[in-house]
């Protein structure tokens, strides 16, 4: 993996089903192609970063962003591979964005990472005198706005960051970004769940044809209208 690879400083929509490109005759995506529109991990919103453009494909009509869906299923490769040399123990996942909670507690779960969800609590990797303190040797983010606090104590502590990013967000701190609507409910349990499989693949844990025991619909938050309305 080259250090470019690794190194990248620079309202919930309802998918598109149609597809976003012309398809390849074999694109070895991950999932298929169909899958992944379906759950929505393509829309963007109607903003776009420069630091993001790289990753839109196409602006929708009704001026959504679009992601590549191809260099989503990149991405995820990438990470998956880089996640898979840390000691499980030393993997933490931040999600403070309620629809990315029940994900992250699956990918946990099966990976065998720390999950942080929920408010990030000052201090929990950055003050040696805080009793809870946790100390990963690298942290994924399910969004660097949102879990800005988890992203500025890992780079106080100087360990990488992984974040999934959308067309809004920027890059400032995060060592290796995955395009992907960070905000939808089944697009963020189908990119935890994919990553999780690829984790386990490269591990050595799970055979490159197997899935997981747990499925997507097991990542996907199970949310109240009354729990929405309370956050």
């Amino acid at each position: 993996m080259s250090e470019d690879e690794i190194k990248e400083n620079p309202v919930e929509e309802e998918p598109e089903v149609e597809s976003e490109a012309p398809p390849a005759p074999d694109e070895g995506l991950l999932l298929p192609r169909d899958t992944l529109l379906s759950a929505g991990i393509h829309i963007g919103t109607r903003m776009k970063t420069l630091d993001m453009e790289p990753f839109i494909y196409r602006v929708r009509p009704d001026g959504l962003f679009v992601l590549d869906v191809k260099k989503t299923d990149d991405r995820v490769r990438i990470a998956a591979k880089f996640l898979a040399r840390f000691d499980r123990a030393k993997v933490a996942v931040a999600a403070s964005r309620l629809y990315a909670h029940e994900p992250v507690k699956k990918y946990c779960e099966l990976t065998g990472a720390t999950p942080i969800v929920g408010r990030f609590i000052p201090g929990l990797l950055s003050n040696p005198q805080y009793s809870s303190r946790i100390d990963p040797e690298i942290i994924v983010v399910s969004d660097p706005r949102a879990d800005a606090q988890a992203v500025k104590e890992a780079g106080r502590v100087g360990i990488p960051i992984v974040a999934l990013c959308s067309s809004d967000n920027e890059f400032a701190g995060v060592d290796l970004v995955i395009p992907t609507n960070n905000k939808g409910r089944r697009a963020l349990a189908v990119i935890f769940w994919l990553l999780a499989r690829q984790v386990l693949r490269e591990r050595g844990e799970l055979a490159a044809d197997k899935d997981p025991a747990a499925t997507i619909e097991d990542f996907e938050a199970k949310i109240s209208r009354e729990d929405e309305e309370d956050t």
